[in-house]
């Protein structure tokens, strides 16, 4: 695969950055204190990759806008009382600055908001090595091709040499809708065995395992 590619695109959350546990966590916290029911481990990971609003829909079908801007702004709020905890997953900051200096151009393409990944990339470090970003509240949520389009447009690479890199079947059914390869990694929303009905191109166990694959 070393020749293959030239767009590696990643997921934040669970495939960069070690946050699954504590998203789960925050969306259980927010449904407590809005009076909803609290959603199960795994029904709050199979909402984790897709943009906030679209989680709430996900979760609470039916529900008023005002409530669901409710739990919106509990959950933001809690996952923001812990942020500064987590970190990304070991080995991350050291792949990325290998990978681009292979000459890889490497994006983001996210559920989180704008404000959120902002923060994330000034946090761990890391926004230098990115040459493109997209999150959920600036285009259409996961998994609508869009995220992945724009960022081919604008870094003016071909889907057959983009690969998406990520942890939930929402990211690997957006590289399916956009056309593109896909690598999924077991660190975080979903299993390996859910990731690999959508035929990504292998699966791996953590994200760091990428660095050998395309060496």
């Amino acid at each position: 695969m070393k020749e293959r590619f030239d767009l590696l695109v990643f997921d934040w959350d669970g495939t960069l950055f070690d946050s699954i546990g504590w998203i789960v966590e925050s969306l259980q916290y927010a449904a407590r204190e809005c009076g909803l029911p609290v959603p199960s481990d795994p029904v709050a990971r199979s909402v984790i990759g897709l943009g906030l609003h679209e989680a709430m829909e996900s979760l609470y079908p039916g529900a008023s806008s005002e409530l669901a801007l409710r739990v919106a702004q509990s959950y933001r709020r809690y996952y923001g009382s812990r942020l500064a905890a987590m970190s990304l997953f070991e080995g991350m900051h050291e792949m990325l600055t290998e990978l681009k200096a292979r000459g890889y151009r490497l994006a983001v393409a996210t559920g989180k908001a704008r404000a959120g990944l902002d923060h994330a990339l000034r946090a761990t470090g890391t926004e230098g090595l990115f040459h493109a970003t997209r999150c959920a509240d600036e285009t259409a949520s996961k998994p609508d091709p869009t995220m992945l389009l724009q960022l081919m447009g604008e870094l003016r690479v071909t889907p057959e040499r983009t690969l998406m890199i990520g942890d939930s079947v929402h990211d690997l059914r957006m590289a399916q809708n956009a056309g593109v390869c896909a690598v999924g990694v077991g660190c975080g929303a979903n299993g390996m065995s859910e990731l690999t009905e959508f035929n990504p191109v292998v699966c791996l166990r953590t994200t760091a395992e990428l660095l050998s694959l395309l060496s």
